[in-house]
């Protein structure tokens, strides 16, 4: 019978998860949208686009907070942030014009992989037998995606794993920067680096949008920003190591997105792969929260993975 304690806790998980789901569907909203402008835009322009309109969005904050809020002594950390996120968004938004969407998504999800194996060098975390095995698991569910050897390997889907994995370098910054720095104070140094960066490379390949290539510009910023707020939402109320799963929730709906909207399909050795990668990850997310639950709470029992 469930105590009074655990009920808030089962329905601080279940709106947490409604949070979720709706970030889930802005950020497979972002992929298919990049798709559509990739047709007519260089990911130069797209990323100034997603920069700008970014930069807008934290222009409330700076209203408020005034620019004193700015003020910091880690200005180096923040140029090397900026430049990581500025790699991991071409890569990623050359890869969604070139290769299957389905693909794309799925090598994404090696990105907590990299970061697991970057903890180590950033934290001193120590990667144990389970774990590494789990890691080792995962980059054969890479090889059955790429499968290379088999004649079929797409060059670009290196664009697709080489954002994962700056992706991870970028998450071990934010972290290390988050230890001084308030998370609106990252998100708006990361904009105003990029936003001229970017302008100036997307000069260089400009095409003027018209206006539904203009709208969708519009949406990709809002809806970003919108998802990264629910993404807040949902992890604020609920359980990181509950939540995580859902995710994965990211593959199919783009896969069938990506059908509907440009009559792709996925092949066998993605989901296969996919599949590999989704239970690594998952294992490895489950084993460190038993871990960090039972370093909390040490008398608790030990039925924990193992």
């Amino acid at each position: 019978m469930a105590t009074a304690a655990t009920k808030p806790a089962a329905i601080d998980n279940l709106r947490a998860a409604l949070w979720m789901l709706v970030a889930i569907l802005c950020f497979s909203a972002i992929i298919i949208i990049v798709r559509y402008l990739n047709q007519t835009h260089h990911p130069y322009e797209i990323a100034f686009f997603r920069n700008f309109f970014g930069l807008c969005a934290m222009l409330p904050f700076l209203y408020r907070n005034g620019l004193q809020v700015l003020r910091t002594e880690r200005l180096p950390l923040h140029c090397v942030r900026a430049g990581l996120a500025l790699v991991a968004m071409l890569t990623w938004f050359t890869a969604l014009g070139l290769m299957p969407l389905a693909e794309a998504t799925a090598l994404s999800f090696t990105a907590p992989i990299f970061i697991s194996i970057l903890a180590v060098w950033f934290f001193g975390e120590r990667i144990r037998l389970r774990r590494g095995t789990a890691i080792a698991i995962a980059f054969l569910g890479v090889l059955v995606i790429l499968r290379p050897g088999a004649g079929v390997m797409e060059p670009v889907a290196l664009l697709a794993l080489a954002s994962a994995i700056t992706i991870a370098f970028s998450t071990m910054t934010v972290k290390k920067l988050g230890q001084t720095e308030a998370s609106p104070v990252i998100v708006t140094y990361m904009v105003l680096i990029l936003t001229p960066i970017t302008a100036a490379l997307a000069a260089s390949v400009w095409v003027t949008p018209n206006l539904p290539e203009f709208i969708a510009f519009l949406a990709l910023g809002g809806v970003g920003s919108f998802g990264h707020f629910c993404l807040s939402q949902s992890l604020n109320i609920g359980e990181a190591s509950f939540l995580a799963p859902l995710d994965y929730l990211r593959l199919p709906l783009v896969a069938l997105f990506a059908y509907m909207l440009f009559g792709e399909t996925v092949d066998n050795a993605t989901w296969i792969g996919a599949a590999i990668i989704i239970a690594s990850t998952l294992y490895i997310a489950q084993r460190e929260a038993a871990l960090k639950a039972k370093r909390t709470h040490p008398a608790a029992s030990t039925n924990t993975i193992q």
